[in-house]
């Protein structure tokens, strides 16, 4: 067989060239709708067959629970932390994660334990329930299906709360902490378990909820104002500085529970805007002066204190968002996949003034008690 002419093979190879770079860039300029694909379960929620139920009686169904639960002790803090945690399953099979998916599991102990939980270590003991947590997709839609996945995994942190009550709690006083997607499941909770039952509310000292928006004009416990207040309730949404995208995305897509435990837009509502430099919704610029103690406390083992970086950043609110300023060190950027870049941070940059802000809280309850 006679060789073919060298322009001919020349002209194969930057044919292949070419389709390779189409790809490649068509690849990149859809990038997000591929991902996004990867991670959609493609199977109606009406038809799907969630996870099993955790069962609250059994330690394996607490990522975080102190040794003897049932009992006490004078050394332990005299508040407890009822943690429901941020989004660790991507997705992909399931609308709503297994409790026991190893890669969540792994995510939360090595990530959003140590940067979210970890700030309330000193305020009390920790029931951080598993939950079977809609996935990072459904973050990513507007479609009905993610809508119901978000409205199942209410139902496992309702049962937790229930079973906390009533087999741990013994009358002691409870700071509420969510973060993202439990940022949003805790409010609801405060809305239907809380806000309806007056003894219950009395025992709140205060509730965090992280990266959530929750309307001004329908908040299920008043707004913390000042330091030491109690009772109340400390919510946020944060954008850097120089984003208008991120800031407007918020705005616009966030989903806020409305009547009959639907998920709901925001509707131009102003969300609640706590400044956790100013331990209250407090308008005007905190400087980065006031910034107690940024921290990454990513891979560090539980119950290590980390080492913290201050006047990192300042922060204030507008129009309901906390706008925050960049921060210095390295170690507080954002980095990572994809899929890291849209979940919670792992990093805190507010980590030793939420940790003195809710000290003060259980501190300013129990002196008014």
């Amino acid at each position: 067989m006679a060789e073919r002419p060298r322009g001919f093979r020349r002209l194969v190879a930057a044919v292949v060239l070419v389709i390779v770079g189409v790809l490649a860039a068509g690849a990149y300029v859809w990038r997000d709708d591929i991902l996004r694909t990867q991670l959609d379960p493609k199977e109606p929620f009406q038809t799907y067959d969630p996870p099993p139920a955790p069962d609250y009686a059994q330690r394996s169904a607490w990522a975080l629970m102190p040794r003897a639960p049932e009992n006490p002790t004078d050394a332990e803090p005299a508040a407890d932390v009822f943690f429901v945690g941020p989004t660790t399953f991507d997705g992909g099979r399931h609308w709503n994660a297994p409790i026991d998916d190893p890669q969540a599991d792994r995510l939360f102990r090595r990530v959003m334990a140590p940067n979210y939980a970890g700030p309330f270590v000193k305020v009390g003991r920790l029931f951080a329930p598993r939950y079977r947590q809609a996935s990072l997709y459904t973050l990513m839609t507007l479609r009905e299906d993610a809508k119901e996945a978000r409205r199942f995994a209410y139902s496992d942190v309702a049962a937790a709360f229930r079973y906390y009550l009533a087999h741990y709690n013994e009358g002691r006083p409870i700071v509420v902490v969510g973060v993202e997607q439990g940022g949003s499941l805790a409010a609801r909770l405060l809305s239907d378990a809380v806000a309806r039952d007056p003894g219950l509310e009395r025992r709140i000292a205060a509730a965090y909820l992280i990266q959530t928006v929750v309307p001004s004009d329908d908040a299920p416990l008043p707004p913390c104002l000042a330091p030491r207040q109690s009772g109340c309730l400390a919510a946020w949404a944060q954008a850097y500085e120089g984003d208008p995208e991120r800031a407007q995305a918020i705005l616009d897509r966030s989903l806020v529970w409305g009547e009959g435990g639907q998920l709901v837009n925001l509707q131009g509502r102003t969300p609640i805007c706590f400044n956790p430099l100013f331990g209250g919704v407090v308008d005007g610029q905190a400087p980065a002066r006031l910034n107690q103690g940024a921290t990454n406390a990513t891979g560090l083992e539980w119950g290590v204190r980390p080492a913290f970086l201050t006047r990192q950043v300042g922060a204030r609110c507008e129009k309901g968002l906390l706008r925050v300023s960049r921060p210095h060190s390295a170690s507080l950027k954002p980095s990572g996949s994809w899929t890291d870049r849209r979940r919670m941070a792992p990093y805190n940059l507010f980590y030793a003034d939420l940790e003195a802000d809710a000290v003060g809280r259980v501190e300013g309850w129990l002196a008014r008690r």
